[in-house]
């Protein structure tokens, strides 16, 4: 008697001698959002380009601060922080769009069904190459600033109470500024938008509401993704921040925990769009 093979059976046997054909794991797709990254040549002139601005903002700032301004060394070499946000917002609004503004995206999430993994590999892609040119940045920023201490500028002390923590953060808030373009950019999808809006959160609305001190700004101000601007500040700085504002005072760590609070949260945005919503 012939045995008959249900049908729904049978389309899920592989055929013998086939290879078998991994699925989507997160390290293929890990590997695939890196070499998108990397492979593109702009990024890599982004990176240089930060670093390039960080090194350049503290070599020109090293030459007028004197060691009666009552500024740090670690001050001096992380002041090119400013513009550095910049870059970093741009680097994640990069990977953050970069799948809707090719027009990959209905491919990708084919490849991809479950989405997610998707967005988790350019997290860690992203926080990755952040890493890496803060780190590089950070560097280069020592080095262009040894003529302006050898000229009079105040030398970096990590025994300062709060300067290697002022190094350290430049790193960390590198990484988030670089993690909440990339949310805003999952989440809005457009390069112009998640730009500006990115801006706005971390420089513009920081220097509208400081121009207008009181406690409902400064309460606001605090609030904001720009409080992470804080984790490079040395103890005696941030006591002075503390005691200069009417809103609430962050401490050492508050402004590290804002921003990242800001991350989780429009990431978890973008994450809930990504999942339940088109991909066009």
């Amino acid at each position: 008697m012939t045995t008959v093979v249900p049908a729904a059976r049978a389309g899920r046997r592989r055929p013998r001698g086939a290879p078998a054909r991994p699925g989507p794991t997160l390290p293929r797709v890990l590997a695939a959002e890196w070499t998108k990254l990397t492979s593109v040549r702009s990024n890599v002139w982004l990176a240089l380009g930060t670093v390039v601005a960080v090194a350049g903002t503290a070599y020109g700032l090293g030459m007028f601060v004197r060691p009666d301004d009552g500024r740090s060394g670690s001050w001096v070499v992380t002041s090119g922080f400013v513009l550095a946000q910049l870059g970093f917002l741009v680097l994640g609004t990069v990977v953050g769009t970069s799948e809707h503004t090719t027009g990959t995206a209905r491919t990708t999430f084919a490849a991809v069904p479950r989405r997610l993994p998707v967005l988790g590999a350019q997290v860690l892609v992203t926080a990755a190459a952040a890493l890496v040119t803060a780190v590089v940045a950070l560097g280069a920023s020592y080095v262009a600033t040894t003529d302006a201490r050898a000229g009079g500028a105040p030398g970096l002390d990590l025994s300062v109470p709060g300067a290697s923590r002022a190094l350290l953060g430049f790193v960390v808030a590198c990484v988030g500024v670089a993690l909440l373009g990339l949310a805003v950019g999952a989440l809005l999808r457009r390069p112009a938008d998640a730009l500006v809006t990115g801006v706005v959160l971390v420089v513009v609305g920081d220097q509208l509401l400081a121009a207008n001190p009181g406690r409902v700004t400064d309460t606001v101000r605090a609030l904001l993704p720009s409080s992470g601007a804080r984790l490079l500040q040395d103890d005696a700085a941030l006591a002075a921040l503390d005691a200069a504002t009417r809103g609430p005072q962050l401490g050492t760590w508050g402004g590290g925990v804002v921003l990242a609070v800001w991350v989780l949260a429009v990431l978890g945005a973008a994450a809930y769009r990504l999942r339940w919503h088109d991909v066009g």
